[in-house]
């Protein structure tokens, strides 16, 4: 890489460089600084028509020395060509410097992205320059903002009196623009932080505001706005409990209802069963195999009881058993019956169980291991007689 010295009347600035924003005091600074120890690092041009230069990066060097009356700067002639891959660079070089600030940061991206001449993607971008999507794509959020706003725009988190961040900007990045332009103007006024511009932006999003209110909340300074988001905060989780309780008296009242149905529906199952056991018929099943069964079984009861009288003493004896036997499987069956009805499903059992947050959970531990107990007691008795009756058939 060749520095050589070249007559600053045959350079010519790239006017439309990224980075056109220079400070008068901080060109002053780097006046001072030349005169004082010398230009530090070279700029960089490429060759124009007529024998002239034009610069790559540099611009402010070069501005620097032209005040100082210089007549030759150390200088990097580039031979590249491509207009993509030169901006790139001086956006690159750019990225280095403080006082790039975020709004030439965004144009720049946009004219890469948009340019015809260009016509990137934020991928290809992102890869060139080092930086993540995210960074390229919120640098250009900040255009869409007015001009009277992007003046505001420095480089930097330090928020002070009339500047704005970008963190302060990005917030208000996607309200509308008769809200977005007025509220970031009075963020910049009050030195607002960023905390405090999410909380009002979320109030100017908000559907449930009118579109009158907001207009009117426009009169308020920064710290008017933050008072009323504090008041829409406070009354919105006090919406959000009321409901909350709604919703569970409702859920409540709704499992009291089910479990009353529940227990009417055991309670008259039972009376059905204790009737038919005291009759010695079973109840009239609605429908399949186990009901044909023992209605058959009922109706052969039934008919036995009137021809016992005429049978021998042997035959009544033997009449009275087959009637107990009856009247002792109809018993067995109700009992079934009783037992499957007040059995809930277990998948809705498991989720009653899980949502039983309010027991306490030793009670809760403790009547599980005595129903456990229980059931495995009444499951090996069940094993055992199906085995029995199993091995009949």
């Amino acid at each position: 890489m060749q520095i050589i010295e070249l007559p600053m009347n045959l350079i010519d600035e790239d006017k439309d460089q990224p980075r056109y924003r220079f400070g008068e005091e901080s060109l002053q600074e780097l006046v001072n600084s030349i005169g004082e120890i010398g230009l530090l690092s070279p700029i960089k041009v490429r060759k124009a028509e007529g024998g002239r230069y034009k610069i790559i990066y540099g611009n402010r060097r070069y501005l620097a020395c032209s005040k100082l009356g210089r007549d030759t700067i150390p200088a990097i002639v580039s031979e590249a060509t491509d207009e993509t891959e030169i901006y790139l660079e001086q956006v690159a070089e750019n990225l280095t410097r403080e006082g790039f600030t975020p709004i030439e940061e965004g144009e720049a991206f946009d004219k890469l992205l948009n340019d015809p001449k260009f016509a990137s993607s934020v991928k290809f971008l992102a890869a060139k320059l080092g930086k993540p999507e995210s960074y390229i794509k919120n640098k250009c959020e900040l255009l869409k903002f007015g001009p009277a706003v992007k003046k505001l725009v420095v480089s930097g988190t330090d928020i002070r009196k009339d500047t704005l961040t970008e963190d302060q900007l990005l917030p208000l990045k996607d309200l509308p623009m008769e809200y977005r332009d007025p509220l970031a103007l009075t963020m910049a006024k009050d030195e607002m932080p960023v905390i405090d511009v999410k909380r009002i932006a979320k109030l100017f999003k908000d559907a449930s505001i009118s579109e009158r209110t907001k207009s009117q909340l426009l009169y308020k300074d920064g710290p008017g706005l933050l008072d009323t988001w504090s008041a829409y905060e406070a009354s919105r989780k006090e919406r959000a409990r009321a409901a909350a309780d709604a919703e569970r008296r409702k859920a409540e009242a709704e499992a009291e209802r089910e479990e009353a149905e529940r227990e009417e529906a055991q309670r008259k199952k039972a009376e059905a069963a204790d009737g038919a056991a005291a009759a010695g018929v079973q109840p009239r099943p609605a429908a399949g195999a186990e009901g044909v069964a023992a209605q058959a079984a009922a109706a052969t009861a039934t008919a036995s009881a009137p021809a016992a009288a005429a049978l021998s003493q042997a035959d009544s004896a033997a009449a009275v058993a087959a009637m107990a036997a009856a009247a002792a499987g109809a018993r067995t069956m109700a009992t079934l019956r009783e037992l499957l009805a007040a059995l809930p499903a277990p998948d809705a059992l498991a989720s009653e169980l899980q949502a039983a947050t309010s027991v306490d959970p030793e009670a809760l531990l403790d009547g599980l291991d005595d129903l456990i107990g229980r059931l495995e007691g009444h499951l090996g008795a069940c094993r055992a007689a199906r085995s029995s009756i199993a091995q009949r058939l």
